[in-house]
């Protein structure tokens, strides 16, 4: 199949636009006001969340506590459904990521490492549940970040120790599942102990998944879930990305302690009354790929959605990607152009420089060196927060013209993406996307645009 066609900068430039409005369709459909609004609803007295039923009049307080990117549009719909039946509520979110909310306190905190501001926050929503009572309800809000914003740890570590650890694990390409493992064992308030904390109060979590799975005791480190992990678990992560000296030392003794039994475990599904907890998953990385995948076929693209558990080493997947989308275009396999290429979850960077970007920049950078002699085509690999690591963008566009482009700027992309350096280059080159924070976080979203041979879609 012959797709070659002229790389015009009006084709690129209206790929990027589809592209745009495809990712700008997928945040849409995990807004968490309307995500709150699809599985809750309140009539009278009775508060309906999916399929169980909580009757108001026979609950004495309300409280609502939560942390995570996208936790203050949530708290913000449980507001319009609750109003002032809550009697009090805090919510740690990431600086910038606030709201006005009426009836719950909000905390702003660092992400992705944690900083003093969290602690405090997490100080006083344990303190809060901790004085519920069995006639009342706890209403917990839980969103992509949660992990970072609600740091409480174990009395023989300190925030400095456990930021210093959170870090390494950061920069060695663990992964989310691990990352968080080691959270919850260093932890006061996460891995089922908000949940612990409040017994015998009834506790209702409503969740935003930002993990591939949607594992409720992952997400955020799972406050409210029995722990899957363990401390063996921890010890086997950090000899898997050789830690151990790179680890305060607190922070490696207290694992090992905790391996030896001589801490107390996370608690677990069949060690802690869960009959009270009720956790809810409100919306997914799925929901949005469905989304996407809809707004794709009106502007005349075939849909392809590969998967919502993306993981692995940025850098090659990228190159996966670019792959696939050069076997639509070469050979119409899969699918003939025009196409649309879909794919979300997390990939992991093993940071390899002291430059700056995210892992969607990286992923983008990563498919623009394979893509380097490709027809036309379009990438945009974009974080659902608005937030591709420190940085201020949610992620970048990338097309065969990328490379070529930025040696002409003076920068050389390979080197770039050795030195993790991807934001400069593409601030340079125009092609950041930049949305501010987007209220919501469900992972990341790659789009690939193939157009058809003449250079168009199907509209």
């Amino acid at each position: 199949m012959n797709s070659a066609m002229t790389i015009t900068d009006a084709l690129i430039d209206r790929l990027k636009r589809d592209a745009e409005l495809v990712f700008r369709a997928a945040l849409a459909a995990v807004d968490p006001a309307q995500a709150i609004a699809r599985c809750c609803r309140r009539q009278g007295d009775q508060l309906h969340i999916q399929d169980r039923d909580f009757d108001l009049s026979r609950i004495r307080r309300v409280l609502l506590v939560g942390a995570g990117k996208a936790t203050a549009a949530m708290a913000r719909a449980v507001e319009c459904l609750l109003g002032d039946r809550i009697d009090q509520g805090l919510i740690s979110v990431k600086y910038g990521h606030t709201l006005h909310l009426a009836h719950i306190d909000t905390m702003e905190a660092g992400h992705p490492l944690p900083d003093a501001n969290g602690m405090q926050a997490a100080q006083r929503i344990l303190a809060m549940v901790q004085q519920a009572r069995s006639d009342d309800l706890v209403i917990v809000l839980i969103s992509g970040g949660g992990s970072a914003l609600l740091p409480l740890p174990v009395q023989t570590v300190t925030l400095a120790q456990k930021v210093a650890a959170t870090d390494q694990l950061l920069r060695c390409g663990a992964t989310i599942h691990e990352i968080n493992a080691l959270r919850k064992h260093l932890s006061a308030i996460k891995g089922g102990r908000l949940a612990q904390a409040a017994a015998p109060a009834s506790i209702i979590t409503l969740m935003l998944s930002d993990v591939v799975g949607d594992q409720p005791d992952v997400i955020a480190s799972g406050p409210t879930a029995p722990d899957g992990s363990t401390y063996g678990d921890c010890l086997d992560i950090v000899r898997r990305y050789d830690l151990g000296a790179r680890l305060p030392s607190s922070v490696r003794e207290h694992l090992a302690a905790g391996a030896a039994g001589r801490r107390e475990e996370t608690p677990k599904v069949n060690t802690h009354a869960w009959d009270h907890v009720y956790n809810r998953i409100v919306a997914g990385n799925g929901m949005a790929l469905q989304a996407a995948a809809q707004t794709a076929r009106g502007l005349g693209y075939r849909p392809l959605v590969l998967t919502s558990r993306l993981e692995g080493e940025t850098r090659t997947v990228a190159r996966v990607h670019a792959a696939i989308a050069r076997q639509v275009t070469d050979t119409g396999e899969p699918a003939p152009p025009p196409v649309c290429i879909l794919s979300g979850g997390e990939t992991t960077v093993v940071v390899k420089g002291e430059g700056r970007g995210g892992r969607n920049q990286e992923f983008a950078l990563a498919a623009a060196l394979a893509m380097t002699d490709a027809p036309a085509m379009v990438l945009l690999a974009a974080g659902t927060d608005g937030s591709d690591g420190p940085t201020d963008a949610a992620g970048a566009f990338a097309d065969p013209t990328t490379v070529r482009r930025a040696a002409q700027a003076g920068m050389d992309a390979r080197r770039h993406l050795m030195d993790s350096d991807a934001y400069p280059l593409f601030d340079r080159l125009g092609d950041l996307l930049r949305t501010g924070p987007t209220g919501t976080n469900v992972m990341d979203l790659n789009i690939f645009l193939c157009p058809a041979a003449h250079g168009g879609s199907r509209r």
